[in-house]
């Protein structure tokens, strides 16, 4: 039975719990503990999902069991940090070198990515040659791969395309669950001298435009206080609150191609 590994920004940590805690066919969850893991660690404990915690130092030699075990079918996670989002060329080398890695101890890979500012364009093409032993997989719909994770939980490229035209008038701010609670680590928000970021951010936000947050409605409650913390949001920078609907149809699709994928090449 196959390992396969979801390698996903650590915004969405949510859609992977939902995926895991929905599938009943995973026999065994691996969290590879790279300091990027607390948070899911958490959520995966509330939804009462078992789990091995695996050091990414001996990564081939502690998947070697599950990888050869015939009978269980095994998902592991590698949350990435949020950080090098602000870096596109360093976030495609770092993540490059993880597929290297996790791709000689994995049968599949889905990276929980979407273009991320084109960065990862090519990255199916560039791991065609990995297609026999362990094939590299993305977020995308039934045309191409979606831009972000924005896009993924509204759907796909249509759908955000959509969006963004509904709300062109005004620059909007569209938060997941995740992305609320993680803004202020996204925006670089000083711990130590908040007042001067913030001070900052006001004034890009008048020179863009920017003046309105959404709200995205994905379904999922393992991210607590989201409203409290798009009010937070909206209260800091006087912003006008909406609110839209998202979705997991995309994300379980991706999962569900690739695990069928996966399967019937171990049957």
């Amino acid at each position: 039975m196959p390992l396969l590994t979801i390698l996903s920004c650590k915004i969405l940590q949510d859609e992977i719990v939902h995926i895991l805690e929905n599938d009943n066919s995973v026999d065994e969850i691996l969290v590879v503990g790279n300091g990027q893991e607390e948070d899911f660690i958490l959520k995966l404990k509330k939804a009462d999902l078992e789990f091995c915690l695996l050091s990414p130092a001996k990564l081939r030699s502690d998947t070697e069991k599950y990888r050869n075990d015939p009978e269980k079918y095994t998902v592991m996670i590698y949350i990435v940090e949020l950080a090098l989002h602000e870096f596109p060329k360093i976030l495609k080398t770092e993540i490059y070198k993880l597929i290297d890695e996790l791709s000689t101890c994995s049968n599949g890979i889905l990276m929980f990515y979407g273009l991320c500012g084109n960065v990862f364009d090519k990255i199916e093409s560039d791991y065609a040659h990995l297609e026999g032993s362990c094939p590299v997989r993305i977020l995308r719909d039934n045309v191409r791969t979606v831009d972000d994770c924005v896009g993924a939980t509204l759907g796909g490229c249509q759908e955000y395309l959509t969006t963004l035209k509904k709300f062109s008038e005004h620059g909007t701010f569209l938060f997941t669950p995740m992305f609320a609670h993680a803004w202020r680590e996204i925006m670089r928000v000083d711990p130590e001298k908040p007042e001067k970021t913030i001070k900052m951010l006001k004034k890009v936000n008048e020179v863009t435009g920017y003046k309105r947050v959404a709200k995205i409605q994905t379904g999922l409650t393992y991210t607590e206080n989201f409203d409290e913390k798009v009010d937070e949001f909206a209260e800091i920078f006087d912003f006008e609150v909406l609110e839209i609907e998202g979705g997991q149809s995309l994300f379980e699709k991706c999962y569900s191609d690739i695990k069928e994928e996966l399967l019937g090449k171990s049957s």
